[in-house]
């Protein structure tokens, strides 16, 4: 039976007035136990003292580096071969899927670029100190490995659906992959679980975080929205809409061409900051790394640097929460493995390169322990922070991070709303599909008119909670995807895959 302050919470969402009238309180006490609940598991400190070391960091940062060192750090071997997958070099007669590699890698990559780069960053800085910088750079290396054993698994278990739709992702790695283990019904249920978390987490910080968050960058420097703010959120369904109820073609071909626009947009944005300071990117670079490793520094010292730094790439990245491996099972390949290691550029280029310029142009420009900019830090504006940052170099910057914010939020949408929808078929078929992206263009309207908190911290907890299945299946299946690289590397070795290239 379905709990009735959950009736009550939806339709709060859903019709703000009606729950202005509904029983006070109600809404925010459903939510508010379901985020103690969560969070309490979540959460958990597995590291005693300060700083704390949540349980889900924990459990994707020993996950990564179990993968790294089972396939021989197939993330520095491969990423060559993954470059020529990319150009289209081993395309085959024999590729079967909806879009090519480098779609499904951009359309990925929509996702995991967002406002994590911008804001994430600035506030692990300034709680961890520039040394978690450093760490961060290694959790994305380590992640790499993740992200190649997700894709890989959703290849070598997807399923070609009758309309020659795919359907895969941890749903399917999951339930057939278990299956294979003689656990059916183990594995039925952790699909099930996946997708559930998924369907919520897209409405909630697939959607209607990322309007909220993204208006507020708005409306500093378009002071219309600030008083009418539900024209943001209709401008952003309307584009999103237009997007998403035309298919996972019509997001691929966007994703396609904005996700190397913004990219270029926010990375040339912060080059011109740290060229402009050359002269002090070597005392830079020299503090991100003494810092990373000083037994007192900020906030914890080495292991609070370590902390701030995983946290910030596993969470920007979405290394080991299987969200990514939804739209990779989609790819045109012959060979599973083929987009994994496509699959490996997604942590490199969203942490590795993109999270490091925004790292660099908040420890080069200082804001991280100016007094100025205290209040913000204090408030964990991150946006704001990196804003101030941009501002030190030229007056017009913080218009091009306004510009990167709406970017970066647009690509999230499309994409997860691709993953809500998949998981939302998965548990209710393909003719549910419509219902679900008519709710979730629903969501980014109220987003900007209504007050969601608990509802988003809520679905943000949900987002996180993918991971606990997804990686139960990334250990569970980890010798299938050593023996499929194992048999791809010999193929590539002995001069098979060139011979089979489609002319």
């Amino acid at each position: 039976m379905i709990h009735p302050c959950f009736l009550a919470a939806v339709a709060g969402l859903l019709f703000p007035q009606m729950a202005q009238a509904a029983e006070p309180g109600m809404i925010n006490s459903f939510f508010g136990t379901l985020n103690g609940y969560l969070a309490s598991v979540i959460f958990f400190d597995v590291f005693p003292g300060e700083p704390e070391l949540p349980f889900v960091v924990a459990w994707l940062i020993v996950g990564a580096v179990f993968l790294t060192l089972r396939f021989s750090f197939v993330n520095l071997r491969m990423m060559r071969h993954a470059f020529a997958v990319l150009r289209g070099k081993y395309r085959t007669a024999d590729d079967v899927g909806e879009v090519s590699s480098f779609q499904a890698l951009t359309t990925a990559l929509s996702a995991t670029v967002g406002l994590g780069n911008i804001a994430g960053v600035a506030i692990a800085i300034s709680i961890g100190g520039p040394g978690a910088t450093f760490w961060m750079i290694v959790a994305g290396f380590f992640g790499m490995s993740t992200k190649f054993t997700e894709a890989t698994l959703a290849q070598r278990y997807r399923e070609i659906r009758p309309d020659g739709r795919m359907m895969g992702g941890p749903m399917e790695y999951l339930s057939r992959g278990f299956a294979e283990f003689n656990m059916p019904r183990t594995g039925k249920i952790l699909a099930a679980v996946f997708a559930v978390f998924t369907v919520f987490g897209s409405l909630g910080a697939g959607s209607a975080f990322q309007v909220s968050q993204s208006l507020g960058a708005v409306q500093e420097s378009f002071p219309f929205f600030k008083q009418t703010p539900i024209a943001y959120g209709l401008i952003m369904g309307l584009a999103v809409g237009v997007v998403i109820i035309g298919g996972l073609r019509r997001i691929a071909h966007t994703a396609e061409a904005v996700v190397p626009t913004m990219v270029v947009l926010y990375v040339a944005a912060c080059l011109w900051i740290i060229l402009g300071n050359v002269e002090h990117v070597p005392r830079a670079l020299g503090t991100i790394v003494s810092e990373a490793f000083s037994p007192i520094a900020v906030a914890g010292g080495m292991v609070g640097a370590l902390v701030q730094g995983f946290k910030r790439a596993m969470f920007s990245s979405e290394a080991g929460l299987g969200s990514a491996a939804i739209v990779h099972s989609t790819a045109s390949v012959k060979y599973p493995v083929r987009q994994g290691m496509v699959a490996l550029y997604e942590p490199f280029i969203d942490t590795i390169v993109i999270c490091t310029m925004t790292a660099l142009v908040i420890v080069i420009t200082g804001v991280y322990n100016d007094p100025a900019t205290l209040a913000i830090r204090e408030a964990s504006k991150g946006a704001a922070l990196t804003s101030a940052a941009f501002a030190t170099a030229s007056d017009w910057l913080p218009m091009v991070l306004t510009v990167s914010v709406v970017l970066f939020a647009y690509s999230t949408m499309i994409s997860w709303s691709y993953y809500g929808e998949r998981c939302w078929t998965y548990l209710f078929g393909e003719r549910a599909s419509i219902a679900y992206r008519v709710m979730f263009l629903i969501f980014i309207v109220i987003a900007s008119v209504a007050s969601a908190a608990n509802m988003l911290d809520f679905t943000d907890l949900l987002v996180l909670a993918m991971a606990f299945p997804n990686f139960l299946g990334l250990y569970l299946l980890s010798g299938k995807v050593q023996t499929m690289l194992a048999d791809y590397q010999a193929k590539l070795k002995s001069g098979e895959l060139a011979r089979e290239v489609k002319r």
